[in-house]
């Protein structure tokens, strides 16, 4: 999600934080279609660079980026699903149930919400999407990423302001899930939705938290 458009009010940073030709791209998760995780502004420029480049999404998604008029080869997926790239294996799973969690009084998604487990070269990677907030209270959520075995989860959370699991609620979901490593996930963005990573890192417990410094990389070898 690097829009070139960025009013002061909205973003933190006037300047998108990658250049998409920068950095090769050969597959594109995608795990729900909101403008933040579906940008069809984003992925046109990656497909202009890198024609070859394999998209993967909810129905949703995949449709947005069809009526942007990117021809890109794209596959749809399904929580339960699981689509090859290349050497690797993303098995996609619910953030948010379809039909909402009523006992919570949290309605039904907009669209369909999706995280995926990653296999590659060994390691088992989480990614979170936008979890519903009561995510970590829900076996019914847990057990099926529980079950691939993820090493590290890239863990969307806010810690007041609700749609996403607060710090204690990531924290246990974490650890409900057997994570070896935890990485925060959806700050630095937005100015409404900003959050402080230590403080989340705080309420993890028996789980390494691992915080990238913005605009950069790590490397993550499971002990």
């Amino acid at each position: 999600y690097y829009p070139h458009e960025r009013p002061a009010d909205r973003f933190i940073h006037a300047r998108p934080p990658l250049h998409e030709a920068s950095l090769h791209t050969d597959f594109v998760l995608l795990t729900h279609d909101h403008g933040d995780h579906t940008c069809t502004e984003s992925i046109a420029r990656i497909v202009a660079a890198y024609p070859a480049v394999q998209i993967v999404g909810p129905a949703e998604s995949i449709q947005r980026v069809r009526n942007a008029g990117i021809t890109a080869a794209a596959t749809t997926i399904a929580a339960g699903d699981a689509a090859k790239l290349g050497t690797m294996t993303a098995h996609a799973v619910y953030a948010k149930p379809p039909e909402g969690l009523p006992s919570d009084d949290i309605a039904p998604p907009d669209v369909t919400h999706l995280g995926y487990v990653v296999e590659a070269s060994g390691v088992r990677v989480y990614i979170s999407g936008d979890p519903v907030n009561t995510f970590a209270e829900h076996e019914a959520l847990l057990a099926p990423i529980r079950d691939l075995e993820p090493d590290i989860g890239l863990l969307t959370n806010h810690p007041s302001e609700g749609e996403f699991p607060f710090f204690a609620g990531s924290a246990k979901m974490a650890t409900a899930l057997g994570l070896k490593t935890a990485v925060p996930a959806h700050y630095a963005c937005f100015v409404a939705r900003n959050y402080d990573p230590q403080e989340w890192a705080a309420a993890l417990a028996g789980v390494e938290p691992r915080i990238i410094p913005y605009n950069q990389s790590t490397v993550y070898s499971p002990s």
